[in-house]
C-alpha cells in the first residue's frame, strides 16, 4: 500500500515601509514502506527548508518612497496628511510612519503619573533611537513606551485603565 506524504515549509519578512514579502513550497512524495515516514518526513523537511530559505534572500523590487502607492493626500492610513507629508506635524527619525498623538498622550501620561523628567524621557529615546520623542517613527515610539512601562508601570489588560503606575524605587 502507497502512502503519499505532503510537506509545506513557509517564511514571511518584515521588510522596510511596513512591508513584507513570503515564499513558500509544498512537496508530495509517495512511500510504499510505512518504515519508511521518519526519514522520508526528515528529507522531505530539509529539502523544502533550504529552498525556502535560500529564495527568500531575494527580495525583489521596492520602492524607494515610503508613500508609493498612496494617493495624493493620503497617509497610508486612510487618513489626509496636514500638507507637510506625514499628517501630525511631527518629524520622522528613519523609515515609518511618524509617531502618532495617542502615543504622545501616552507618554506624557507615565511622564505626568511619575513625575519624570521630560528630559529624562528625551535622553531615553535619545539612547535607544537616536532621536527625541516627537521624532520617533510609530514602531520605536510603541518600543519606547514599552520601555517605559517596563520600568515605571505595567499596561492594566481588560480594564478601562490602560496604564497602572506601579512604584518607583527611592535608591
Amino acid at each position: 500500500m502507497a502512502v503519499i506524504m505532503q510537506m509545506t515549509y513557509s517564511k514571511k519578512l518584515g521588510l522596510p515601509n511596513f512591508s513584507s514579502h513570503q515564499c513558500s513550497v509544498s512537496i508530495q512524495s509517495e512511500i510504499n514502506d510505512l518504515t519508511q515516514v521518519t526519514g522520508e518526513a526528515k528529507r522531505l523537511y530539509a529539502l523544502i527548508q533550504d529552498s525556502v530559505d535560500r529564495e527568500i534572500q531575494q527580495v525583489g523590487w521596492m520602492p524607494a518612497d515610503p508613500a508609493y502607492g498612496l494617493k495624493n493626500g493620503e497617509n497610508g492610513n486612510g487618513h489626509t496628511t496636514n500638507g507637510n507629508g506625514n499628517g501630525n506635524g511631527h518629524h520622522v527619525n528613519g523609515n515609518g510612519t511618524p509617531i502618532t498623538d495617542k502615543q504622545l498622550d501616552l507618554i506624557n501620561k507615565v511622564v505626568r503619573e511619575n513625575n519624570l523628567d521630560k528630559n529624562e524621557v528625551e535622553q531615553l529615546a535619545n539612547d535607544l533611537f537616536g532621536a527625541g520623542v516627537r521624532s520617533l517613527n510609530r514602531m520605536q515610539a510603541s518600543n519606547l513606551i514599552d520601555e517605559l512601562f517596563e520600568q515605571y508601570g505595567k499596561k492594566n489588560v481588560g480594564t478601562r485603565s490602560r496604564y497602572q503606575p506601579r512604584e518607583r524605587s527611592r535608591s
